[in-house]
């Protein structure tokens, strides 16, 4: 079992706090992802998991076990790095032998000329190679096993690296940023073989990233971090769709999420930019409030649109984006606000210029206090507080 369970987890540089009593656990053959931005503690928390750092206060464990006294090579954890750490002057198949012959053979008979001495050593080494030319067959390197580092292409460095991990059989795998380095077709290639690699092996993985794509398309569950802390862990999906407050709903999903200012008016109903919409909250009247419109949710509204559970707001057009199968259409609102919407190709889509009415779905609105937590919608309303979210262009849905 290769269960990871994380107690009140602190660190601290000195007097500079980086995590502050993290407390996580994740389920063995769980493919866990931590994001957030640059500077809120993922990288170091997973160093500190690999023993690379020590922690100044909690513990750790693994498979039940206490890691906390072990060292890096004792704790069952293999880690890739961003940079791939691969040795230039080695072949890739000693890159990948390297933590087995580490393991195995005593430093007397990994001086290079033992081996024409040892007998263990020829015995071993056709044991490993064999090992090597497996991983190296699982990862459709087989051909590059003589290259050194240099002449690899980003993505095989990658394949070595992960090689240089999964030859050890570890109980856990930690992954910082490993995707970083790559462009960005060949990213969205390993996003694939990552997400299938956990798959066949299933194995405990650990992975750090920034981009939301990585976390929202690989993972079975994520945790937002911020300042050292983790602000919300669940499943993409609830991250998307119920956000605890401004700070993950702005992260999570692109193009970001619209936050536009807003005003509880005295039945408890939400006015946004002097329009009252058919949303209500439990807030006080007078308070105000943040109101997140995901850009999937926005369209422009066609000519004489009126449909239940919509609300329009004036606005006009700035810029447009066309990514081919959609668009990304940029608008200028009153406040001044700023509101994107995200809508499928077509010809009445290129046709929007100047003016228009914007429409979005009410109950795919989120609410924010002032402190910019997540308020629920008034249950009395007899609205549902959390549904997929609907984008309506003209007279269909989608």
């Amino acid at each position: 079992m290769a269960r990871v369970e994380l107690r009140a987890l602190a660190k601290s540089f000195g007097a500079v706090p980086v995590l502050s009593g993290v407390d996580l656990d994740i389920a063995d053959g769980e493919f866990l992802t931590l994001i957030g931005p640059s500077g809120c503690g993922k990288s170091t928390l997973i160093r500190m998991i690999a023993g690379l750092e020590p922690q100044t206060s909690g513990s750790m464990s693994i498979g039940g076990a206490p890691i906390d006294h072990l060292r890096p090579h004792e704790r069952r954890v293999a880690m890739v790095f961003q940079s791939y750490a691969l040795y230039p002057h080695m072949s890739v198949f000693s890159n990948i032998a390297l933590p087995l012959t580490m393991q195995r053979l005593s430093l007397w008979e990994r001086l290079p000329l033992i081996k024409h001495f040892s007998s263990r050593r020829r015995r071993i080494m056709p044991e490993i190679a064999r090992e090597v030319r497996a991983i190296a067959e699982q990862l459709q390197i087989e051909h590059l096993l003589d290259r050194r580092p240099a002449r690899l292409s980003g993505g095989q460095r990658q394949r070595v690296a992960l090689g240089r991990a999964m030859v050890r059989h570890p109980d856990v795998f930690l992954m910082d940023e490993p995707l970083s380095n790559l462009d960005a077709k060949l990213r969205v290639h390993m996003r694939t073989e990552l997400a299938e690699l956990h798959q066949r092996l299933k194995t405990t993985f650990i992975y750090v990233t920034h981009d939301q794509v990585e976390a929202m398309t690989m993972s079975d569950r994520v945790a937002m971090m911020d300042a050292g802390r983790i602000l919300q862990l669940g499943t993409p999906t609830e991250l998307y769709e119920r956000p605890v407050n401004i700070k993950v709903a702005s992260f999570i999903g692109s193009p970001a999420i619209n936050l536009l200012k807003a005003k509880v008016g005295p039945d408890g109903c939400i006015a946004l930019m002097g329009r009252r919409l058919s949303l209500k909250t439990a807030l006080a009247p007078g308070a105000d409030v943040t109101l997140g419109i995901r850009p999937e949710a926005v369209s422009p509204a066609a000519p004489g649109e009126a449909r239940p559970g919509r609300a329009s707001l004036p606005a006009r057009l700035r810029r447009k984006e066309n990514l081919g199968s959609e668009f990304i259409l940029h608008f200028d609102a009153a406040g001044p606000a700023s509101v994107v919407a995200r809508v499928p190709a077509g010809p009445e889509i290129q046709a929007v210029s100047g003016d228009v009415e914007l429409s979005f779905d009410v109950a795919a609105c989120h609410i924010f206090d002032e402190r910019g937590e997540r308020a629920e919608p008034d249950p009395s309303d007899g609205k549902p507080l959390a549904r997929p979210l609907t984008l309506v262009t003209g007279g269909g849905s989608a």
